[in-house]
């Protein structure tokens, strides 16, 4: 079975395929999110206002005012939040909405900006440090930017931590689009298993604390 799939939706399945099951499949559970998640959606919309339409920052964002602000210098067409979807047809990856019936993937970049035959891609984070950074979110985001923007030839991208100051950068090459959907080919392939085999075993972890599923036999209640 061919799965639909974002980066943090398959992120969920590699920390738990139960959790994963019960939001995603079923849906008979709604993961409210935590104070951090609330943080983070709170820091993309003052982003977003302040990039697009010039609102100011709320005080308590202030520190990444600096980095908004080069961002903003960057000359080029600047897109926030934009949506993007990537569907099969006819054996070949093509640029679809973002809810296409059949989309395949589908993610959103927090800022785009493009000028020419280049863009800039960013993605906005809020962890205390870049520690443990994954590109492999900038890579699809790129492919998805290609097909979308035929005339692209190169992105330079950017995961952001807003908080720390930190950038972890990457370049992206048009001629390599595909090669960058493989990127999460063996989580997804584990994915599409659970899919047609309807095995969906719980993983314990670190974040067990802070899991929506309480019927999980590893749940705990949040200290």
């Amino acid at each position: 079975m061919k799965a639909q799939w974002s980066y943090s939706s398959l992120k969920t399945f590699q920390q738990c395929p139960k959790k994963y099951y019960h939001l995603k499949v079923a849906k008979d559970i709604v993961d409210e999110g935590g104070e951090a998640a609330n943080y983070g959606k709170l820091v993309h919309k003052a982003a977003e206002d302040y990039v697009r339409d010039g609102v100011p920052i709320p005080p308590q964002f202030e520190y990444m005012q600096p980095i908004l602000d080069a961002l903003i210098a960057i000359p080029g067409k600047k897109y926030c939040e934009i949506e993007m979807g990537i569907a099969i047809r006819k054996g070949k990856f093509v640029a679809c909405a973002f809810d296409a019936p059949d989309y395949w993937w589908h993610g959103i970049a927090d800022l785009a900006i493009i000028d020419g035959g280049r863009a800039w891609l960013v993605d906005y984070k809020t962890n205390k440090n870049a520690k443990y950074a994954d590109t492999k979110q900038l890579d699809l985001l790129a492919a998805a930017m290609f097909l979308r923007f035929p005339e692209l030839l190169e992105i330079k991208s950017a995961l952001a931590f807003v908080v720390s100051k930190e950038f972890v950068k990457k370049e992206h090459h048009s001629f390599y689009k595909t090669r960058y959907l493989e990127v999460m080919k063996p989580e997804l392939d584990r994915l599409e298993a659970a899919l047609d085999n309807k095995v969906w075993n719980p993983i314990s972890g670190p974040l067990c604390g802070f899991c929506p599923v309480s019927t999980c036999v590893h749940h705990r209640k949040r200290k």
